[in-house]
């Protein structure tokens, strides 16, 4: 049987809610940061577990979406070993390799000398929340969806409901050093995200979004949620 993807077979909360296990979440670690797939074995022996032990949760990783699986056909003695990797679709968790910050401080300095509009930047992050607020089922609430976005985004979101407003604050940004250079680009973007995923789904509308260089309370987004969106608040 062939591994599931997050995008066409289980919901990416589920993933989320998998790699709330401690030793998944180690698994998933110990696999991100290896250059080639794991067996077992190797795996165990890293984590100082039992095989036995990692097993299960490697299956329901894989059942899940978040591991590809295949076996071994270098030949040897026994029974054919499985190698685990992450699936394409895994969340990175801020665990991207070393060539992607790079590449977009690339990027950033190209988009900084065409000196682009402020409303074409927060319309190209618009663009790209409608693309992955499509990705979530549509039974999530507004809130639930955009939390879960961001949390496999790597923001660490935590929200304070207030009489029918959400305010959601970005405890972790995964862009800081970018957002640092420049705000305007990377924080209009994100600003944008949230903005075009909330638009996309019924439950919720972005009453205020506040970036890195508001001085009261930066990094946060507020969102006025309808008796729909409540329904999971």
């Amino acid at each position: 049987m062939g591994s599931e993807t997050p995008s066409d077979a289980t919901p990416r909360l589920e993933i989320l809610k998998t790699l709330g296990d401690n030793t998944r979440y180690a698994i998933y670690l110990e696999l991100a940061r290896s250059s080639q797939p794991l067996a077992t074995a190797d795996i165990a022996r890293s984590l100082d577990l039992h095989p036995n032990t990692v097993r299960p949760h490697l299956e329901r990783m894989r059942e899940v979406g978040l591991l590809e699986q295949r076996v071994d056909t270098r030949g040897g003695v026994g029974r054919p070993q499985h190698l685990y990797s992450l699936s394409p679709d895994a969340p990175s968790l801020g665990l991207e390799p070393p060539v992607f910050p790079r590449l977009a401080r690339m990027m950033l300095r190209l988009v900084e000398g065409a000196r682009p509009a402020d409303d074409d930047i927060v319309d190209a992050g618009r663009e790209q929340g409608r693309i992955d607020s499509a990705r979530w089922p549509g039974g999530l609430g507004c809130r639930e969806a955009l939390e879960a976005e961001l949390t496999t985004m790597g923001f660490d979101p935590e929200s304070v409901p207030d009489d029918g407003v959400v305010t959601i604050g970005f405890m972790h940004c995964p862009f800081r050093e970018l957002a640092q250079a420049n705000p305007t680009i990377v924080c209009g973007l994100h600003r944008g995200m949230v903005e075009g995923f909330v638009e996309a789904r019924s439950g919720g509308r972005v009453t205020a979004f506040r970036s890195l260089v508001d001085r009261d309370h930066p990094c946060q987004v507020d969102l006025a949620t309808t008796a729909a969106g409540r329904e999971s608040a």
